[in-house]
């Protein structure tokens, strides 16, 4: 079985997810890919039935309905961790994340334990998001550097996880089930004590549907800000306890389990 699982959270995508799968089908690397579905209306689960039965590495998750993007990628995260995968990479489902960009992610992924796609490191990234978009996704960064102390690109999907070094009590902490996941845990894990790579990427507009966050999802963010800088001296003691735990286990697990 590949130690490497690629997860795609899916709603509404049924004129993207035929062409992202063969780009990802494309690639040169040994890898799972689950994707997971709300039930999309528009009958993207039957088209990745359709792949899934065409391809021995794909497997499909159907949710009963809509559950929020957050809580597709809680679910992904748990559905790696149970199945003994080392490396975990999630992105988008809506072409904006290149495949091509994989490789490299999990490259650095040897020596970091978290690898993100950031759109702050070119000035170009954002090129042809309506001014509004583009605000809203600068705003965002700028809060989470200045609340939560995160100086990365934390509000994005396109990221690798090292799940052999990252406690999985870390992603159950998170209590945001729409976009504010993103930046609650990489907020987490950087208390945790992960190491972080960026790596710069490009996101076009969506080619075909439209974006999915609502003002609700912008209102659910502020609440989540708010939350974790009240309570950020307890939560990195939590985490940082849960740290110390896997480093004793480490230490003394016989050297053949290591």
């Amino acid at each position: 079985m590949p130690d490497t699982v690629l997860f795609v959270p899916t709603y509404n995508e049924r004129d993207n997810i035929e062409l992202l799968h063969a780009q990802i089908e494309a690639l040169p690397l040994d890898l799972d890919i689950v994707y997971l579905d709300d039930s999309s209306p528009d009958g993207t689960g039957e088209v990745l039935d359709a792949i899934a039965a065409r391809s021995s590495r794909v497997r499909v998750i159907h949710r009963p309905g809509k559950a929020g993007i957050g809580s597709a990628h809680r679910d992904g995260i748990r559905h790696a961790y149970r199945g003994g995968y080392r490396i975990l990479v999630t992105m988008d489902s809506d072409l904006t994340h290149s495949p091509s960009r994989i490789a490299p992610f999990v490259h650095h992924a040897r020596d970091h334990d978290v690898v993100l796609g950031s759109r702050f490191l070119r000035d170009e990234s954002l090129a042809g998001w309506s001014p509004l978009r583009s605000f809203l996704t600068h705003l965002g960064h700028f809060l989470t550097r200045t609340l939560l102390g995160v100086p990365y690109d934390a509000t994005g999907g396109f990221r690798v996880y090292r799940l052999d070094r990252i406690d999985p009590r870390v992603f159950e902490l998170t209590r945001s089930d729409s976009y504010a996941f993103f930046f609650e845990s990489l907020y987490l894990m950087c208390r945790y004590g992960v190491t972080v790579k960026e790596l710069p990427i490009d996101l076009p507009r969506r080619t075909y549907g439209h974006s999915k966050m609502r003002c609700s999802d912008v209102i659910a963010s502020l609440r989540t800000l708010i939350r974790l800088f009240v309570t950020s001296p307890l939560t990195t003691r939590t985490v940082r306890g849960f740290r110390i735990e896997r480093l004793r286990r480490v230490a003394s697990a016989p050297a053949e389990d290591l």
